[in-house]
């Protein structure tokens, strides 16, 4: 109906409708209509889900952490057969070495764990522990405590104490029982110089640990490379109610034992770990999950693990 100017009334539109009235009407169709997005479904976003989580899970597992089973007793008790520790690999990155007194994951350096079965993992499994969601039954690890450093002299006299640099460690982490050392004649007595770039690792069980002192007929005399090391043990992270850290314990923190550390001690160097890896970083806060699944560490050999 036009007014007395000739013009439409404001109020209705040529369909007999108000403004309100068409905007509602091109909203409410269940078509799709221009400018319309509909949310993606879930089942097409699982898939990248999927592969965002295991892409992720593959760099933790490569740069910043790993978690570990211990399956034999040589590091008891600070370690029991079923805990899992996590393993930080992120550090040696950035050009840090292992420091006495840290309890750390390393490749088998020279044929320790021999003789002990490898099961044969089938197509499944073998993908699955590449990412890191289930146990490798190929790598031979091993986790025991640095004793001695490059430059270091490390010796075991009778039941001990041992001895760093001329001073007596207090180690009251080792198995009850157990003296620090022991009276063999197949390594349980020594005396060694550990050179630049290599490690002197004992396990916390004296007497039921196959550790540097019961390998010095190999290639590298019972010494570990640094080069071989896979990363620090942190934290035990399960059963959770033997949840805790892996601190120094404080008898290496004694005065004095730096100052005999003999400079001569250098036969082999390592190379640098190289360049960190800074694009991995913001995965650390990313991540909620903290508990990667565990991966074997070590295999008892000959009544010694």
């Amino acid at each position: 109906m036009a007014g007395p100017g000739g013009a439409a009334d404001p109020a209705h539109s040529a369909s007999g409708g108000t403004p309100d009235d068409r905007r509602t009407d091109a909203g409410s169709g269940d078509g799709d209509g221009d400018g319309q997005n509909k949310p993606r479904s879930f089942w097409k976003e699982l898939p990248i889900l999927v592969v965002i989580a295991l892409v992720l899970a593959l760099l933790i597992k490569t740069f910043l952490a790993q978690a570990f089973s211990i399956p034999s007793d040589s590091m008891q008790n600070t370690l029991q057969q079923g805990d899992r520790v996590l393993v930080d690999k992120l550090t040696p990155w950035f050009g840090s070495e292992p420091e006495r007194g840290e309890v750390v994951v390393f490749h088998d350096p020279s044929d320790w764990l021999r003789g002990e079965p490898t099961p044969e993992p089938n197509a499944v499994q073998k993908v699955l522990s590449f990412i890191g969601l289930m146990p490798s039954a190929q790598e031979k690890d091993l986790i025991k405590r640095v004793i001695g450093v490059g430059g270091d002299t490390v010796e075991c006299n009778g039941t001990g104490p041992l001895m760093v640099n001329g001073k007596a460690l207090n180690e009251p982490y080792v198995y009850p029982g157990n003296t620090p050392c022991s009276q063999d004649d197949m390594g349980g007595q020594f005396k060694v110089q550990v050179p630049k770039g290599f490690l002197w690792v004992m396990g916390d069980h004296r007497q039921n640990s196959r550790d540097s002192r019961y390998n010095q007929d190999d290639k590298y005399h019972g010494m570990v490379p640094v080069k071989d090391v896979v990363g620090r043990a942190i934290v035990k992270a399960w059963p959770i109610n033997r949840w805790g850290t892996l601190p120094i314990p404080d008898t290496f923190d004694q005065p004095g034992l730096n100052d005999q550390k003999s400079p001569a001690a250098a036969s082999l160097t390592v190379a640098p770990q190289g360049a960190a890896i800074a694009a991995v970083l913001p995965v650390v806060l990313w991540r909620r999950r903290g508990r990667v699944l565990a991966e074997p560490v070590e295999r008892t050999t000959s009544g010694r693990s």
